[in-house]
């Protein structure tokens, strides 16, 4: 038998039975949502187009969300079919073993995975910076200021608060800067306000305008001084970086996200959280490609119960598998494992479990 034929036979079939779960997935929840945001949807008159641009941003986060079950269901709803029509007991009598009946399944799962990437990483924190938009501007939900009342760490000893930043300008307006004592961070060595904060594009640093600086020489005395503009050159944030810093995690894509990590690093903060989220960017992707190891060899094996047995014991472990992921991220975040562990846990924990399961069935 030309098993070349055979796979594209199965990669057609397996690819229809994805694409038709995520449309399904994809309407299931779309209408689920739009029952629970309907009041807000009357109550604001959000107009129909903003509301079809809503799911619209929406589709690609459920995507990402449900893919790795509409892998599972695919290969359950794949194999099945061939079952029902003999065409797996056809492939085993030419000689198709187990590992090579499973290849076209699992070069889909590791090509959706390495698609999944970089739908992750840029396409997923634009659509969800979209959605957020509308949320906060139509839907007046999770209403926040963007460039107002500031606080940061621009580095272990300096701690920025501003009042209003304009992007368009790129200025910061009632903008206060505290020294920290190198030797004794609760001990506040010098303060610099301003009226304004300016950014001076030829020489890439701040300029202050109206200028206050208090140096802090006891408890009991300190020294005020006066300027009309100050050149402030030892500040690490950028224009740029200050509504950056702003955003949710889940509207970053990747790049962003690596410059708030170099940032926070940089300011002596602590990046745990961030490098978590960096590295699950990688290691949710793959998961696609972990169902599908798990997904085949219990869809084949036929020794044990029927169809909803099988569909049960897929559902079961994949929801156990998303949910240890989810724990060892817990775990991770508060400092109980290592980021790039914690992130890749799961997969190398249902990876081992996988292999075992398919020596199993081939038995």
């Amino acid at each position: 038998m030309n098993f070349k034929i055979v796979d594209k036979y199965l990669v057609r079939q397996f690819v229809q039975s994805i694409f038709f779960g995520i449309m399904t997935f994809t309407l299931i929840f779309i209408v689920i949502d739009m029952m629970e945001n309907l009041d807000d949807f009357i109550d604001q008159n959000v107009a129909k187009d903003i509301i079809f641009q809503y799911y619209v941003y929406f589709v690609p986060e459920i995507i990402r969300l449900i893919t790795p079950i509409a892998i599972l269901l695919a290969c359950l709803f794949t194999v099945g079919k061939l079952n029902n029509y003999n065409e797996l007991t056809a492939l085993k009598s030419s000689g198709m073993s187990l590992f090579r009946f499973m290849t076209s399944f699992l070069l889909v799962g590791f090509v959706l995975s390495l698609i999944t990437i970089y739908f992750t990483a840029y396409v997923v924190p634009y659509s969800n910076k979209q959605k957020v938009y509308i949320e906060q501007f139509y839907m007046k939900k999770n209403l926040v200021y963007a460039g107002t009342n500031l606080f940061f760490q621009d580095s272990q000893d300096k701690i920025i608060n501003i009042s209003y930043f304009d992007e368009y300008s790129k200025s910061a307006s009632r903008t206060g800067i505290l020294f920290l004592d190198k030797s004794d961070i609760n001990h506040v060595s010098k303060k610099i306000d301003c009226e304004q904060l300016k950014w001076d594009t030829l020489k890439n640093e701040w300029i202050a305008v109206k200028v206050i600086e208090r140096k802090f020489i006891s408890d009991s005395k300190d020294e005020v001084t006066g300027y009309d503009t100050l050149r402030i050159n030892y500040l690490n944030f950028k224009p740029e970086d200050v509504l950056l810093k702003q955003k949710r995690v889940e509207e970053l894509n990747i790049a962003e996200l690596m410059q708030v990590i170099n940032d926070q690093k940089r300011s002596g903060n602590d990046v745990t959280r961030l490098l978590i989220d960096l590295h699950s960017i990688f290691s949710f992707s793959f998961a696609n490609f972990i169902v599908v190891l798990f997904g085949v060899p219990l869809s084949v094996d036929r020794r044990k119960g029927g169809m909803a047995f099988q569909f049960g014991a897929n559902l079961f472990f994949t929801f156990i598998y998303l949910g240890f992921m989810k724990i060892s991220q817990s775990f991770g975040k508060n400092g109980l494992l290592d980021p790039i562990l914690t992130a890749w846990f799961a997969n190398f924990v249902f990876i081992v479990l996988a292999v075992i399961n398919i020596l199993r069935v081939r038995k």
